[in-house]
């Protein structure tokens, strides 16, 4: 079996703010289960679930919030960083109704229940462009099985990413799976529109003249 790190470790710098939202607020928000996860008890209601996987600063998962309280969000991120400012904006914008995982992606694709999520997200992954390093890319098959056996049948999910090459690999893998249908017909792009703001590493790339390729398939 194929095991895929979904994450390339980055130390960034801790603000002493952030520290302290981590600190603070991670027992609110954050989830310290060990073993599967029931969604229901982790927001204390039954809602939709949709899941964003490494939201980097946390930009786009905190307007979803925002935007969709009546929904849950699961938000997974390795970057501590990203974690404290999440944390810190969501204490200051009052959003309850998002929980944050600071485990690997297939880890937590693995402890959750079979068909438990309405929707995920996947928004400019480290697209590993080197040659040699794109085995480490996260949309792989193995990824997408996973992926299949938590969405439930009519949920979605949303890629973007600004590498060409790498959203040909997004098409690639998610249409030789017959769990996926492609939202825009076989090998298309999503033409939008999206709704959802831009990131920083979404920016990064405009300012290099990479534009974003967006993608999106429905759970059969």
């Amino acid at each position: 079996m194929i095991s895929i790190r979904s994450y390339r470790r980055r130390e960034g710098r801790m603000i002493a703010s952030r520290q302290r939202a981590l600190d603070e607020l991670w027992l609110d928000y954050g989830i310290t289960e060990q073993g599967p996860l029931d969604l229901d008890a982790l927001f204390g209601r039954p809602a939709p679930c949709y899941l964003e996987i490494g939201f980097g600063m946390g930009e786009a998962l905190l307007e979803m919030a925002r935007t969709h309280p009546e929904n849950n969000y699961l938000g997974v991120e390795v970057y501590l960083p990203g974690v404290g400012q999440l944390l810190l904006s969501l204490r200051q914008a009052g959003i309850t109704n998002v929980r944050i995982d600071r485990r690997d992606a297939m880890e937590v694709l693995a402890l959750l229940p079979a068909g438990s999520l309405r929707g995920g997200a996947l928004f400019f992954p480290d697209p590993w462009p080197k040659q040699r390093h794109q085995k480490r890319r996260l949309v792989q098959a193995p990824f997408v099985e996973k992926l299949r056996r938590v969405l439930e049948p009519g949920g979605h999910f949303h890629a973007a990413t600004d590498w060409d090459h790498y959203a040909r690999q997004i098409r690639r893998v998610m249409e030789a799976d017959n769990g996926f249908t492609n939202w825009s017909g076989s090998g298309e792009l999503y033409p939008g529109p999206v709704e959802r703001p831009l990131t920083k590493f979404e920016k990064r790339g405009l300012r290099c003249g990479r534009e974003a390729r967006e993608l999106l398939y429905e759970r059969i």
